[in-house]
Formats: structure tokens, sequence, C-alpha cells
């Protein structure tokens, strides 16, 4: 479904991804995991086209969007959970999950999609007329989530979902990723906190400054002497 071939992105003079290549499937779970700076919001911004590679190439059912534009990316079907939520403060749980769904016009699918992830997020469903900005982290968090949905992408790029939650939210938020999944949308996700990430996804990549320096199954990286001393804490 996607596939990111020798991707360099600078910052200026720093070069954040050094030719990195990896792949994702259709119906899979793939994470990227790696400590802060390493590369791995740069890598889900360069896919969204929120950032353009110097060189490389990305391909999306094998379409080119190397150069893409944003707003293109997200109508062939690519949508973004990103980092720090970034929900619309002033707008009410309803205009933020409508904004999500500004590609589309047919009002019909539109509220299928929102009955969808009220089934998914009921606690979104309760707080429909608040503000966005009123919310608790982790209801922003399914608030940015659902947003993502909304688009009806096929492939969702999520950034750090766990960042700033209570434990308890974290658990909450790491059992909707396999349900997002299961119903047919392919997710890579992006996650400092390695063992939630390793443990719903079905393979991983390990980044470090800016270069994979592991692929493999989930269970093999979680199994990793490496990986465990210097993400799982054993």
């Amino acid at each position: 479904m996607l596939e990111v071939e020798n991707l360099n992105v600078y910052y200026g003079a720093i070069h954040a991804l050094q030719g990195i290549s990896f792949h994702v499937e259709e119906g899979e779970i793939v994470t990227l995991i790696g400590a802060n700076g390493a590369g791995k919001s740069t890598t889900l911004r360069t896919i969204s086209g929120l950032l353009h590679p110097r060189t490389g190439s990305i391909r999306f059912k094998d379409q080119d969007i190397t150069t893409l534009p944003a707003e293109k990316i997200v109508r062939l079907g690519i949508s973004q959970v990103p980092e720090g939520r970034k929900i619309f403060a002033p707008l009410t749980v309803r205009e933020n999950l409508l904004m999500g769904a500004y590609t589309r016009t047919d009002n019909e699918q539109i509220e299928q999609s929102l009955q969808q992830v009220f089934a998914s997020f009921p606690r979104l469903k309760e707080r429909l007329s608040q503000l966005g900005g009123t919310l608790s982290g982790g209801e922003q968090q399914m608030l940015a989530t659902a947003r993502g949905m909304m688009s009806e992408p096929t492939l969702l790029l999520m950034d750090e979902p766990s960042m700033g939650l209570s434990p308890i939210l974290v658990e909450e938020i790491f059992r909707i990723i396999p349900e997002i999944n299961q119903k047919g949308t392919s997710i890579l996700l992006v996650e400092q906190n390695a063992q939630m990430a390793l443990s719903v996804a079905h393979r991983a990549y390990v980044l470090e400054t800016g270069r994979i320096v592991l692929s493999g199954t989930a269970r093999e990286i979680g199994e990793n002497p490496q990986v465990k001393a210097a993400y799982l804490g054993v």
C-alpha cells in the first residue's frame, strides 16, 4: 500500500532523514519506534505532504505522491492524527469532526461516518456541543483520532497518540487502534512508548538519528536485546 524508498529530508543544513526505506502492506499496523529526535514525526509529515524530501520517493497504491500537496494526499486516502493532537480549540466536538470530512460532499455518508466514530468513541457523542479546548487530554486525543477517521482514510498515520496521557488512557487509546485496523484501515504508528506500540503492531522499524537500524515483526523487535535495553527498560 505504501512504499517509502531512500528518503532524504533536510531542515536547513540538518539531515533529518538519511536514506530511509520501508513499506506498509494493506491491512497492517506498522510502527516506527525510536528516541525523541530520531526522525519519526518527520517521516509522517513527509508522507502526508507537509514536508518534501530532497531525494527519494513515496508511493501510495502504486501512485507517486512524493511531491503532491497535503490536501491531495488526504483525498487519495491518507490521513494523519498529529502529534500533540492539534484539535481546533474554539470549535465544538462536532465541528472538529466535520473539519476532518472537509474533502467529502455526501452528507448522508458523512453522517454514517459520524455514527461509526461514535461507536468507537462514545464519549465524544456525549460531548458533541462542547468546545474542543475544554476536553480533557484523553478526550482530545480521542477527538484527534476520530477527526482523522472522518476523511475515510485507507491509511491512517498516528503520531505519538500516547503523549501526555495517563496510563489508563494510554491503554484505552491502544485498545481502539486494533479496532480501527480491523475495520479495514491500515495504520502507520509513530510512538515513543515502544512497549505499547509493539503490543498492537504487526511489524516494526527502529529509527535512530534519521536511519532505520532494525526491522522485523513486532515480536522479533520486542525480543531484540538492544531494543529491550534501549526502549523497553529491560
